[in-house]
């Protein structure tokens, strides 16, 4: 009860230093790590929120972490694990330079108590609606989601997203943005969006921080975006939950990041190396993450982006499009399994969700959205996907005869650090890898190993569009392999068939 009087009297004096000019220093929170917009869908958006501390990141040069690791028989400590060796019995031990903290190192953004709201308009309209100015969950790094309803189809809206110290009055800090929402599901609609894989913090390549992709995608006038995964990789820096943050943090506050999210809906997809570690499951013993589990990695994702509580869902954009995400991780079976019946990665509920909903499928498009490809090719001895007889293979089979079974499916993949069009040679069905966030992460495959399969193939970074176009003849879709900077790599276009 005292506190809940103290408050009173001080928002009591707050107003009143409004209204007469008082003098009296307010504290300033901040909103350096930006928002996000997410779940868009013609009559709904999720807006994710944080409040910083600081007006910006730590700058590039800041000293930091090195990650050690005890060697598991010598007991001496190491730079890496001997690889290709199995890593989990390689614990990790995070050394600072001296004098550096987890809120001085390259990147940092500390969080901050206090509140933030959300205001929203069509973009002709003079009259802003608002959220109540809510708290931000401190036990969740100070992030607060607004769940908004009640939109119109079609309609741009813009956003302001205000935040404030305790106990104070007036917005320290406020930040723009926009969207636009979904076609209503009997709409015909020209949609694009695009979407990429593989955000490797080390392999920027923008002047000044970030992603060349980000403004390169912002020309083009998106309706939305897709990450299809790997939106970072925790595996060498994330081995306790702090860490993890910071490299949220560090992503999202890089410029052309910051900029991006604040004006593209973005559906948000995890893969292994934003999960836990590299091809992870989810009841794998291993000490190579150190402090870090693989719930504390699921926690996070829900943490740092704008997402209900299921991470497979599927959008309507109009008439002629659906998307499918799916969820690659948290309902698997260990990967070492032998491969069978039993063997699974999305899961039985999972899977019967997408066939039933394909199958109940009104759109004339239709496209599944995968962390991991469901054809491949894929090099040999991994065994974290469907496409290899090691892996989960059995389960691939009976999701591509599904997939084969309808038409106008095409499947989009994330994972592979390189682009391709792969046609099944049996069914005609094509699977399109966007490939990596830039250059520098481009690899994993030998440009000379064109398969029988491979429509196009291209060791490089950049992004896919899909475009869906209306003409005298009926709906189009256009997928388009993008470079970095934007410039048209392949084109491959789909009519309707039946």
């Amino acid at each position: 009860m005292l506190v809940k009087n103290f408050k009173a009297v001080k928002y009591m004096s707050t107003f009143l230093c409004f209204l007469l000019g008082c003098s009296e220093p307010q504290p300033t929170v901040y909103q350096a790590t930006g928002i996000k917009i997410g779940e868009v869908t013609d009559s709904e958006v999720i807006i994710w929120t944080r409040i910083t501390r600081n007006a910006e990141r730590v700058g590039f040069g800041a000293p930091v972490p090195d990650t050690l690791y005890i060697h598991p028989d010598s007991g001496e400590l190491v730079q890496d694990p001997v690889w290709p060796a199995t890593p989990e019995d390689w614990i990790p031990v995070v050394e600072y330079p001296d004098g550096a903290t987890i809120e001085t190192i390259e990147g940092s953004v500390p969080g901050m108590p206090g509140e933030t709201r959300v205001l929203y308009r069509k973009v002709d309209s003079n009259e802003w609606q608002m959220t109540s100015w809510a708290a931000v969950d401190v036990d969740r790094d100070f992030t607060k989601q607004f769940y908004i309803n009640g939109l119109e189809a079609s309609t741009e809206y813009e956003l302001q997203v205000e935040a404030r110290s305790d106990g104070e009055f007036n917005a320290s800090s406020v930040l723009s943005g926009s969207f636009r929402t979904a076609p209503n599901s009997e709409e015909p609609a020209r949609v694009v969006f695009a979407a990429t894989t593989g955000q490797a913090y080390p392999d920027q390549d923008a002047v000044g921080g970030g992603f060349r992709i980000y403004p390169s995608i912002l020309e083009l006038s998106p309706s939305f975006f897709v990450h299809t995964g790997d939106i970072l990789y925790y595996d060498q820096w994330a081995k306790n939950l702090d860490l993890a943050r910071w490299g949220w943090a560090r992503m999202f506050s890089l410029p052309t990041n910051f900029d991006f999210h604040r004006k593209i809906p973005t559906y948000f997809m995890k893969d292994d190396h934003d999960t836990w570690s590299n091809d992870s499951w989810p009841t794998q013993d291993s000490r190579f993450m150190g402090d870090f589990t693989f719930e504390h990695g699921q926690a996070v994702f829900l943490e740092q982006i704008p997402m209900g509580e299921l991470t497979y869902r599927t959008f309507q954009w109009g008439k002629d499009l659906q998307i499918w995400l799916v969820e690659n991780r948290d309902y698997r079976s260990a990967n070492t399994d032998p491969d069978g019946p039993e063997k699974t990665i999305w899961g039985l509920e999972q899977k019967s969700w997408f066939m039933d909903s394909v199958q109940a499928s009104t759109a004339t498009f239709r496209i599944l959205i995968t962390p991991t490809p469901m054809l491949g090719p894929y090099n040999e001895g991994e065994i974290d996907n469907h496409t290899n007889l090691e892996g989960f293979f059995y389960e691939g089979e009976e999701i591509r005869q599904f997939l084969a079974s309808q038409e106008n499916i095409f499947v989009i993949t994330g994972d592979r650090h390189y682009q391709y069009v792969i046609q099944d040679p049996e069914t005609g069905l094509k699977e399109f890898a966007t490939g990596p966030a830039s250059d520098p992460h481009a690899r994993g495959w030998s440009a000379d190993d064109i398969r029988p399969e491979h429509r196009y193939l291209n060791i490089v970074g950049g992004f896919l569009t899909a475009t869906i176009e209306q003409s005298a003849e009926g709906p189009i879709l256009i997928f388009r392999h993008h470079d970095v900077d934007g410039a048209v790599l392949n084109e491959d276009l789909n009519m309707v068939t039946r």
